[in-house]
């Protein structure tokens, strides 16, 4: 460990500026606008001035009268890569939209370190701002206004992006976003953090996808300057005016591996919101490591079927 890289590993280099030079360059998939297709989708403008962007999906030839369950995705990458047109992105969000059915809204999000936290949550504070704006305005977006039930919106998040949901999810009580109500959040391998290591970072703090000081270095690009680990945007635990508003959060279902540096930290955050009255479904399988179901499609198809139970 002594001789290892996390910027290797991670593929990046840190530029005097702060900025991030990203070596890795995914293949990317444009939007389907052809009904002959199961799911159609289109990107649109979310804020100019930040340069942020989403991209809809609703599966083809729906009936004028259905209204289908809006999910707000938030992808991984631990806060510094990846994008909802990269392939990969694009083919499990159009799965998800097919497989639950639903109107799904993947929202790209302002990256790190570049745009450190909260720049994420005022981010998806946008999203949720929009689709419930499309549903209120006569030239809204048609698919929200006349596909969306709003009253099935979730916000979904996969590793940095079940930790967006989460902090997003705590400060919505107070935007009121009428008509739109979330009926619930779904944590897919949450990630949290803290200064004080778990079992689960010590034994696997040499992991082959998710080594701690990868874990480290992330955390040091996204937090805010000058913060550490302890901060409430990474250690939910700490911060005791946080752990009261995690009351208002609804049912949430969490999702977890047991070959995840994380997953001590994901079971610790289910135990504080179960002693809190929060509805939770934890799903945790022992074998698994952090983003499996990005390579393993059937644990991906898995996921997808806790989901569609959910919501």
């Amino acid at each position: 460990m002594s001789k290892f890289d996390p910027y290797d590993h991670l593929n990046v280099s840190l530029n005097e500026d702060g900025t991030l030079t990203r070596y890795m360059k995914l293949p990317t998939t444009a939007p389907n606008s052809d009904s002959s297709q199961a799911v159609l989708s289109k990107d649109v403008t979310l804020n100019t001035d930040k340069k942020t962007w989403m991209r809809l999906y609703r599966p083809s030839n729906l009936p004028s009268t259905t209204r289908l369950p809006v999910i707000l995705y938030f992808h991984p990458g631990g806060w510094i890569q990846m994008s909802v047109a990269e392939s990969l992105m694009h083919e499990f969000s159009n799965r998800t939209a097919a497989e639950v059915p639903s109107v799904l809204v993947a929202v790209n999000f302002r990256l790190a370190p570049e745009h450190r936290l909260p720049a994420q949550y005022d981010d998806a504070m946008d999203a949720v701002t929009w689709v419930q704006n499309q549903s209120t305005h006569p030239n809204g977006d048609p698919w929200i206004r006349d596909n969306a039930d709003l009253n099935r919106c979730y916000l979904y998040g996969a590793s940095c992006g079940a930790n967006i949901v989460y902090n997003t999810a705590l400060r919505l009580p107070e935007m009121k976003p009428q008509p739109l109500k979330i009926a619930g959040t779904i944590l897919n391998q949450p990630f949290m953090g803290g200064k004080k290591r778990t079992k689960s970072e010590l034994k696997l703090a040499t992991d082959p996808y998710f080594p701690l000081p990868v874990i480290d270095l992330l955390w040091e690009l996204a937090l805010p300057v000058g913060t550490d680990r302890d901060h409430r945007f990474c250690n939910p635990l700490v911060d005791a005016a946080m752990k009261e508003k995690v009351k208002s959060l609804g049912k949430c279902l969490v999702i977890g591996f047991g070959g995840d540096p994380l997953v001590d930290r994901q079971q610790e955050l289910v135990q504080m919101l179960v002693e809190r009255g929060v509805q939770v479904e934890a799903r945790f399988d022992d074998v698994g490591f952090h983003n499996i179901d990005l390579i393993d499609n059937r644990r991906a198809m898995a996921i997808l079927t806790f989901i569609k139970e959910f919501v």
